[in-house]
């Protein structure tokens, strides 16, 4: 068997203008042509790059009230989403394909009309490097106040993705603690584990060593950096209006199958990790632990998964 080549990858820990879709394009652009110029054949951006994470803003609905503020900001940040597929991700498929990188994108997505059209989902995209959209990833569980802007994903839309890189997962922030959908990546192959996040906590980086250690993959781990001054000024976050302030911290990471920690986590700036992964590095990991394989004893768990899709009429 020819053992396969090297591949350098790439984690974009950056954001982009926050309710301004033209412009996180652009970004995307700018950030693929660096990672391409760097040799990388994947780059991997944050959660909700496209369209946004609005840290510290309530959208005006503590329990039991709303406001007309809160709702005029939702729907800034309705018009910001995309639909998939729509021209944005025709736009984005232009970018990985002029690049030659296969892209794995944090955006926040709009249903189509077939879905009713009025619910947003965080969701991640995956791009061949000709250009293709393979697929995309809806977030199961959007954490607590998430859950006011997203709707909830479901079993659909659990596919890993064959790219010239490899074969791509992607679980989405805290989903990553949940040992179930985590299984669901592993027994498909999944061999590079991609991880966008806003969670900027040290402990983070912790998880994903575990998860490299859990899926002998590689695990590629991409948060944002944002300040205040990246967001509208009528945006109020509870962290303080003062341009400097941090909103997210960045801690993007890059680890081997055997939980070695190749770049990262880097905190407090935007920043472009690059690092060269050996594919056979997976194979040698799972001499001895193959969570979905040798180590799996079917004999006394299993895991059945509803990939159908949810639809509320039928």
């Amino acid at each position: 068997m020819t053992d396969r080549r090297n591949i350098k990858v790439a984690v974009v820990q950056a954001c982009a203008p926050l309710f301004d879709t033209d412009g996180a394009l652009d970004r995307v652009e700018d950030f693929a042509r660096r990672a391409a110029h760097e040799g990388a054949s994947l780059a991997v951006f944050p959660e909700a790059f496209v369209g946004g994470y609005p840290k510290g803003n309530h959208f005006g609905a503590p329990v039991g009230s709303r406001s007309a503020e809160g709702r005029d900001l939702y729907r800034q940040y309705f018009e910001a989403a995309i639909e998939t597929p729509g021209p944005e991700t025709a736009r984005l498929g232009t970018t990985a394909k002029d690049n030659g990188i296969d892209l794995v994108i944090g955006v926040i997505e709009r249903a189509g009309k077939d879905e009713g059209g009025g619910t947003l989902y965080c969701t991640a995209l995956c791009f061949s490097a000709d250009g293709t959209l393979q697929g995309k990833r809806r977030k199961l569980m959007p954490t607590a106040a998430e859950r006011l802007l997203w709707g909830f994903g479901d079993g659909s839309t659990l596919d890993a993705f064959d790219t010239p890189s490899g074969r791509i997962g992607a679980v989405i922030c805290w989903e990553n603690y949940m040992p179930a959908l985590r299984m669901s990546q592993y027994a498909q192959g999944v061999e590079i584990y991609c991880a966008p996040t806003v969670d900027d906590r040290e402990s983070w980086s912790v998880l994903m060593r575990t998860i490299a250690m859990e899926g002998r993959c590689f695990v590629l781990s991409a948060n944002q950096f944002m300040r205040r001054s990246d967001a509208p000024k009528d945006f109020a976050p509870v962290q303080g209006d003062a341009p400097e302030t941090v909103l997210i911290n960045g801690g993007s990471v890059i680890v081997s199958p055997l939980g070695d920690i190749l770049a990262g986590p880097v905190f407090g700036e935007e920043t472009l990790l690059v690092a060269e992964i050996d594919l056979n590095d997976i194979t040698r990991g799972k001499m001895d632990f193959d969570a979905a394989g040798h180590y799996a004893r079917p004999d006394i768990f299993e895991l059945s998964i509803n990939r159908s899709r949810q639809k509320p009429v039928k």
